[in-house]
C-alpha cells in the first residue's frame, strides 16, 4: 500500500540469532500528536491483516477517535507490508527467511515511537487476537512505558490448545502439492481453500452457526458463506501467512531475557491498568485463559464481551451489539487516569 510510511529498523539481531538486515516496518498515522505527546495510541495488527484492513474502527464516532489521539498502527512484520517472506531479498529469501518473535516485534515498534516521534508514554495499547498479542508485550516488555492496554480476543502467552489449533490449518495449507522445500513458489490454491475450510469452524461458534447469522451478513447459503468470506478472505501471500502464523505459534510475553520463560512473573510486572476483553464463545482464545492471566496481573479487569460470534465479537466491522460493547469498554478504560510513577 502507499499510504503507509517505513520505519528503517536497520539490522536487527532477532531473538533466533539472525540478524535481519534492513529491516523495515511499515505503519500509518491518524490523527495528530499533542504537544506533551501524552495522546497516542498503538494499535497493531491481527493475522492476515494490514492497516488498511483495521482501520475502520478509527473514525471519532468508532473505537479510536483520531480527533483526541494520535494513533499509530505498525504492520506486524511478514503482512506484507512491513519486512516478509514476500519481499525479503537474499540470502534470507525463500525458505530461509529469519522469523521474528512478538518480543522482536515490539521491540522494533518501541523503537518507530522513540526514534522517528520521541514518544516516551503510550496512553493506550489496542489490539485484537495477535494485536492483542502485541498489547500483552508491549506492556510487560515496556511496563514504565504503557498506561494502559486493552488486549481484546487475545493471549500473553499461546496455549497449547491454540497452538495445535493453528497446526491443523499450516497442515491443510502445506498440503498443497505447491509445497516445496519449506516454500511456495506458487500460489496453493487449494491449499488456501483448505486451510479457510478449517479455519471457519474455529473462527465462529457453533452458535453462530446454528443461528445462521451469515444470513444477516448478506449470503444466500452456508456454501456461498465458506467460499466468498472465508475461501477469499486469506488474500494475503501464502509464505507471509505461515510466517505471521509461526509468530503466533510462539507468542509468549515471558520468553525473553527479562522474565525467563516465567510467565507469572511476566504477567505481575505489567504496570498498565488493562483491560482483557474475551469473547464468550471464541473457541481458541478463550475466557478461561484470560481468568487466569488476569488473576498474576496488578491491575487487570476481566470483561467477556456477550456474543455468540466466536473469534469475530473481537472484530465486529459487520456486527453493532459488539462494536457498542467495545466502543464503551475503552472509552470507559481511556477515560480512567493514567498510573503515574
Amino acid at each position: 500500500m502507499s499510504d503507509c510510511q517505513i520505519f528503517e529498523a536497520g539490522d536487527v539481531v532477532l531473538q533466533s540469532g539472525l540478524t535481519y538486515r534492513k529491516a523495515q516496518l511499515a505503519y500509518k498515522t491518524y490523527g495528530t500528536l499533542n504537544a506533551d505527546k501524552s495522546n497516542v495510541i498503538v494499535y497493531p495488527t491481527s493475522y492476515g491483516a494490514q492497516h488498511g484492513d483495521t482501520e475502520w474502527l478509527i473514525a471519532p464516532d468508532r473505537i479510536l477517535d483520531p480527533t483526541k489521539y494520535f494513533i499509530i498502527i505498525p504492520n506486524q512484520f511478514g503482512n506484507g507490508l512491513s519486512s516478509s517472506p514476500s519481499n525479503t531479498p537474499p540470502p534470507y529469501d525463500r525458505g530461509r527467511y529469519p522469523q521474528f518473535t512478538m518480543t522482536d516485534q515490539v521491540r522494533i515498534q518501541q523503537r518507530l515511537l522513540r526514534e522517528i516521534f520521541g514518544i516516551a508514554k503510550v496512553a493506550l495499547v489496542y489490539g485484537f487476537s495477535m494485536g492483542a498479542q502485541q498489547a500483552y508485550h508491549w506492556g510487560a516488555l515496556f511496563p514504565d512505558m504503557v498506561e494502559r492496554i486493552a488486549p481484546v480476543c487475545g493471549s500473553a502467552r499461546t496455549t497449547p490448545h491454540n497452538f495445535v489449533f493453528l497446526e491443523g490449518v499450516k497442515a491443510a495449507l502445506t498440503a498443497d502439492q505447491a509445497w516445496q522445500d519449506g516454500w511456495f513458489a506458487t500460489p496453493p490454491v487449494r491449499g488456501k481453500r483448505a486451510m479457510a475450510r478449517v479455519y471457519a469452524g474455529w473462527g465462529l461458534s457453533q452458535a453462530f452457526y446454528r443461528e445462521e447469522l451469515w444470513r444477516k451478513l448478506g449470503y444466500s447459503s452456508l456454501e456461498d458463506f465458506l467460499i466468498v468470506d472465508w475461501e477469499g478472505g486469506f488474500a494475503r501471500d501464502a509464505n507471509d501467512l505461515l510466517a505471521m502464523l509461526w509468530t503466533w505459534q510462539q507468542a509468549d510475553i515471558s520468553a525473553n531475557e527479562l522474565y525467563g520463560g516465567n510467565l507469572k512473573k511476566a504477567l505481575g510486572a505489567i504496570r498498565a491498568q488493562a483491560l482483557v476483553m474475551p469473547g464468550e464463545t471464541d473457541l481458541y482464545f478463550t475466557v478461561e485463559d484470560n481468568r487466569r492471566e488476569v488473576a498474576q496481573m496488578p491491575r487487570a479487569e476481566l470483561r467477556p464481551i456477550p456474543s455468540i460470534w466466536g473469534h469475530r465479537a473481537g472484530n465486529p466491522k459487520t456486527n453493532p451489539e459488539d462494536f457498542a460493547f467495545l466502543q464503551k469498554s475503552v472509552r470507559e478504560l481511556l477515560a480512567q487516569p493514567a498510573l503515574r510513577g
